[in-house]
């Protein structure tokens, strides 16, 4: 679409005189020459001036001959150059971008993030982002979902109580949808198989490593399952999706030195009352970060995997539409997927009979008409179903071993960031 070579194309255009354009990414002056380093969406090119070189992060249009040189980034380099500036850098940036390594702490990165960003290592991790997403959507094409896109202002706090944002909405009060939980079941009525992709808020006051105030969700939601085991059945092939996907990336995973797993042909699981036992005879409705690394170490050395489902959570720690366990109602058919010591997915069976939702809402002393708008699409008949939730800025930072979730979250809001 538009007449320039990119940093990988060069070593095919070998002896041709050539368009390339990008931002300084360093410039080398020697005696007689200088050596300038062009930075593109595809890598590196080197450039060889017989003056001085722009200031570093200047956007420039150079025009040259492709030339041999095995000592250049990709065999090959612009000699006989024509430079353009195409816009200039009147600040530089706030710290090198050409060092292999990020000489900068978070706080820097992230308070200068749309430069910084453009250090290869940091852009690196969201095109790991991008590839997941785009293997996971793949992934539920081919098995004939459809993708659907839902509202993210909601007017009442009923599924998640006070962990949501209030917002005023032209004088009323609205929220900021905490999960596409209600809509994507809906659409299940319509469309038996949907995901989606997009953003959700949490107003926890978390202040950890691991937590976000808005996070990119991809959820799923698929019809006319037996049980739980299908929707994880899914869930495998998504994840087998998005590694793959992520894997294409060889580039980037180079860069990163990034060790990405295969997903299981089948991943192992243990329900929760077993996993209690294993943990020393716990009795809680709960894992803790120390319970789900200890069971992820055993699947690891037990099973060779990195990832384990835990299934049968108890009912009291899930929410009022989660199907219960048959013949063990204090059960769930619900599950998490650990993966690499941390929980990275929830989902489960839902229940799909308007009188069990009426039941259900009963036991835990709520009315149905706080839900009247959510219940009477089951009131229509809806067929079983179940479905997941990923966390995708969680995802790519196990996938890659970032010890903190901003650090694969392009602008993070937490307790204290609003900006940039």
């Amino acid at each position: 679409m538009i007449a320039r070579v990119l940093a990988a194309e060069l070593p095919a255009h070998i002896g041709e005189r050539v368009r390339v354009a990008g931002w300084v990414h360093r410039g080398r002056e020697l005696k007689s020459v200088t050596f300038l380093v062009l930075r593109d969406r595809s890598g590196l090119t080197q450039v060889v001036l017989s003056g001085p070189a722009p200031a570093e992060e200047t956007v420039v249009e150079v025009t040259g001959l492709v030339t041999a040189n095995p000592k250049a980034p990709g065999g090959a380099e612009l000699t006989e150059p024509a430079l353009t500036v195409l816009g200039e850098a009147v600040v530089p940036p706030p710290f090198d971008l050409y060092r292999p390594t990020v000489p900068a702490t978070l706080p820097t990165i992230l308070d200068s993030a749309p430069v910084a960003l453009r250090h290869p290592a940091l852009r690196a991790r969201f095109e790991i982002s991008a590839a997941s997403v785009a293997g996971f959507r793949a992934a539920l094409d081919g098995i004939g979902a459809t993708e659907i896109h839902t509202p993210k202002i909601v007017g009442s706090a009923t599924e998640s109580g006070a962990n949501v944002f209030g917002i005023d909405y032209f004088g009323r009060r609205a929220f900021l949808a905490q999960s596409p939980q209600f809509f994507k079941q809906a659409m299940v009525g319509v469309f038996e198989r949907v995901y989606e992709v997009g953003p959700v808020f949490r107003a926890e006051p978390h202040d950890t490593a691991r937590h976000l105030a808005q996070y990119t969700s991809l959820d799923a939601e698929i019809g006319f399952i037996s049980d739980h085991r299908d929707v994880m059945a899914v869930l495998r092939h998504a994840i087998a999706g998005m590694l793959s996907a992520a894997a294409a990336r060889e580039s980037a995973v180079a860069l990163l030195g990034a060790t990405l797993p295969q997903a299981p042909a089948e991943i192992p699981s243990i329900h929760f009352a077993e996993a209690q036992k294993l943990l020393g005879g716990k009795d809680e409705v709960d894992l803790a970060p120390a319970d789900e690394r200890f069971l992820s170490e055993w699947a690891l050395r037990e099973h060779g995997s990195e990832f384990l489902f835990v299934t049968g959570y108890p009912m009291a720690k899930r929410p009022f539409y989660t199907h219960p366990e048959p013949g063990n109602p204090l059960y769930s058919n619900s599950f998490d997927l650990l993966f690499r010591g941390l929980e990275l997915v929830t989902g489960g069976q839902r229940l799909h009979r308007h009188a069990d939702y009426l039941a259900a809402l009963d036991q835990r002393g709520e009315s149905p008409e706080a839900y009247r708008s959510y219940l009477e699409v089951f009131a229509h008949g809806m067929p079983p179903h179940g479905g997941f939730a990923i966390g995708l800025e969680r995802w790519t930072a196990r996938l890659l071993g970032v010890a903190n979730i901003r650090q694969t979250t392009l602008f993070p809001r937490d307790l204290h960031r609003l900006t940039p």
